[in-house]
């Protein structure tokens, strides 16, 4: 029951909040204007506002204090969740800060909360067995300064800063963002309460974390939906990002489950990150190359896309609850290379594909 109260107050106060953060984000000048802030990714044609992460910070921030206790983990989780709403709101203000600029606070969130006690200590491996990471450093001696770099903490700064990134590049169109993180958010919640009612105690805080997550996604997608009333931004993608990847680690190091879950934006990520390196171009850059993009240019709208998320993520959502460590790598593997292999078709074939005017001929 209590779990129900922490989503639902989770909702209802990122519900309440968005309306507020609408009218101070246009007094304030915390808007997507295209006019002046022209970007190949930009598909809004008018001014809407931006600092979408705000109300849903408001709301997880609230949900926590009051359903979980506030251990030094969940107190490192708040303190990466104000420097992302910080810098989130900063690039809102002055449009667009340096990519560069938002990857060190990406990497600040990510030290601060595995320096909290929140790390990779293990993997299971598809073919049999877990690997322990915990016993696995690298001693470096500099200046005469020596350092133990664990490779349990590396691993979860590498994954919480790629699936912030990863979540982030999937906001361009309405509705598309808060819908990845509303599904992948249940998944990890339903894990986690299961692990509870089996009897790990530990996992109830992950269920209330991952459900009070999913109650400010759907509060933001409320108003994200097609047409949006405000944008999720930085901020709003790498607050809901940074709780997945910490999710996934929390609900007994998840990856694999995660990882399946987002597995359409990850494998968008990955072609666009290499796609962009192999032009010559910086992979922090943005540029109208992503999937949904394609998706657009063939014809499709932002509702259609965004249910196409919707519907991915949860099939594979089932998927990666139902089947054991080798299946999920099986399915990996498969659906990776059926979407790849649509992304490549949609770049270099696309133009076949797309639907024709009345009087194209």
């Amino acid at each position: 029951m209590e779990v129900l109260f922490a989503v639902l107050i989770s909702f209802l106060i990122t519900v309440a909040a968005t309306p507020v953060v609408i009218h101070f984000a246009k007094r304030y000048g915390l808007v997507d204007n295209p006019k002046l802030r022209p970007h190949p990714a930009h598909i809004h044609k008018t001014i809407i506002p931006r600092a979408g992460g705000l109300p849903v910070f408001i709301g997880i921030f609230v949900a926590t204090i009051f359903f979980i206790p506030l251990t030094k983990q969940i107190t490192g989780i708040l303190a990466s969740l104000t420097i992302l709403l910080m810098v989130g709101l900063a690039d809102d203000k002055f449009r667009d800060l340096s990519p560069y600029a938002r990857l060190t606070g990406q990497l600040l969130a990510a030290l601060i909360v595995v320096g909290s006690g929140i790390g990779i200590s293990f993997i299971t491996n598809p073919f049999g067995g877990i690997l322990q990471l915990d016993p696995l450093n690298l001693s470096i001696n500099f200046f005469n300064i020596s350092w133990t770099l664990y490779l349990a903490d590396l691993l979860a700064v590498l994954w919480i800063v790629w699936v912030m990134n990863m979540i982030n590049w999937s906001k361009g169109v309405d509705g598309q963002m808060p819908s990845i993180a509303l599904i992948a958010s249940l998944i990890l919640g339903y894990l986690s309460f299961k692990f509870f009612l089996e009897g790990d105690i530990s996992q109830l805080t992950s269920a209330k974390l991952a459900f009070i997550t999913a109650g400010a996604s759907a509060g933001l997608l409320i108003f994200n939906w097609y047409p949006s009333k405000i944008l999720p931004a930085f901020s709003g993608s790498t607050i809901l990002g940074f709780l997945i990847a910490v999710l996934a680690i929390l609900s007994g190091a998840k990856l694999a489950t995660a990882g399946l879950v987002l597995l359409v934006p990850a494998t968008d990520f990955i072609y666009t990150f290499w796609r962009r390196i192999l032009q010559g171009k910086s992979p922090v850059w943005g540029d109208r190359g992503h999937l949904h993009h394609k998706l657009l240019d063939l014809g499709l709208n932002h509702q259609q896309i965004s249910l196409f998320y919707i519907i991915g993520s949860a099939i594979l959502g089932v998927a990666a609850i139902t089947l054991n460590s080798k299946g999920k790598l099986f399915a990996a593997i498969l659906v990776g290379a059926v979407v790849l292999g649509t992304i490549l078709w949609l770049n270099f074939f696309g133009g076949l594909s797309k639907r024709q005017g009345q009087d194209s001929g």
